[in-house]
């Protein structure tokens, strides 16, 4: 049985009570259901988390859902060795998902890495600078792996806002805003500029509130600057795991393209080539789609 989770120190119990609230808010029956069809898919499943722009979507339909699935440990959740093996070595894995009418795409995280990448022990940004953001708890095996995962999160905007470095005079939501747009440079990405303080602008009390409590308790060994680096490791790692991507993600040329488009403005169409070929499309559509702007 998992040990029980530590009591987080007296002066954390604010952020941690924030997270908590936060990660226990309702959603919309139509995403409890997806989550647990999710859940069931993988023996050892711990917990399933809500994430993403449709978080604040109230028509779900034709929308491509977002989820993090946590998992006991990679072997168990696969049936296939090299699965396992993949998450492991580049994690998460990527999978599509469709449940009642609704479609959905899906990562997976053992319960040690999701701990891990939320807190400063990595410059990868994907995980803490996601998690830093709104998400919701939506399915969980038990109260002890719920707990978890609150743990884990609660990790995210110390991490964010440490990495970003206060700047003398600068107010929390402007230092929030510029911690975004320096996780946002790390990655491709598609999202149009200034989506970096759209998210921010979208709930300021959230962040103000989160912003305080998160730097009481920012850690002393987080690794702040080194931003050039990040940059180059995590347009690296953005292309391997696309490339990754095309061997889990059915159909992730088409859900590559339909990303772009609606973050971008573009008019990207598919051809059967690519679909049959996806890796040799990847390489051939990033330099065209980095040329436009279209991701960056």
């Amino acid at each position: 049985m998992a040990s029980a989770i530590p009591t987080p120190p007296r002066m954390a119990t604010r952020l941690a009570a924030l997270v908590r609230d936060e990660l226990t808010e309702g959603v919309q029956p139509a995403v409890s259901a997806m989550a647990a069809a999710i859940a069931a898919q993988h023996p050892g499943a711990r917990a399933v988390l809500f994430y993403g722009s449709c978080l604040r979507e109230d028509a779900l339909d034709g929308l491509m859902l977002d989820f993090y699935l946590i998992v006991a440990d990679y072997r168990t959740a696969y049936a296939r060795r090299w699965l396992a093996w993949a998450n492991a070595i580049i994690p998460p894995n990527v999978f599509p998902f469709a449940h009642a009418g609704l479609s959905a795409k899906y990562a997976v995280l053992s319960e040690a890495d999701f701990y891990r990448l939320n807190g400063p022990e990595t410059r990868n940004v994907s995980v803490w600078a996601r998690f830093a953001q709104p998400s919701r708890l939506v399915w969980s095996s038990d109260a002890d792996a719920a707990a978890r995962a609150i743990d884990a999160v609660a990790r995210a905007a110390p991490t964010l806002l440490a990495a970003a470095e206060p700047r003398d005079g600068e107010g929390m939501l402007d230092w929030w805003r510029r911690a975004f747009a320096l996780t946002y440079s790390v990655e491709l990405r598609a999202e149009r500029g200034g989506r970096a303080g759209s998210v921010v602008d979208a709930a300021p009390e959230r962040y103000a509130a989160f912003g305080h409590a998160a730097a009481a308790v920012m850690p002393v060994n987080a690794r702040g600057g080194g931003w050039a680096r990040r940059r180059i490791e995590g347009k690296i790692l953005s292309i391997v795991r696309l490339l990754k991507a095309t061997f889990t993600f059915a159909g992730g040329i088409d859900y590559l393209a339909w990303k772009v488009n609606r973050h971008a403005g573009t008019q990207i169409i598919v051809t059967d080539w690519q679909r049959r070929h996806p890796i040799l499309a990847a390489f051939t559509l990033l330099p065209r789609l980095l040329r436009q702007g279209a991701v960056r």
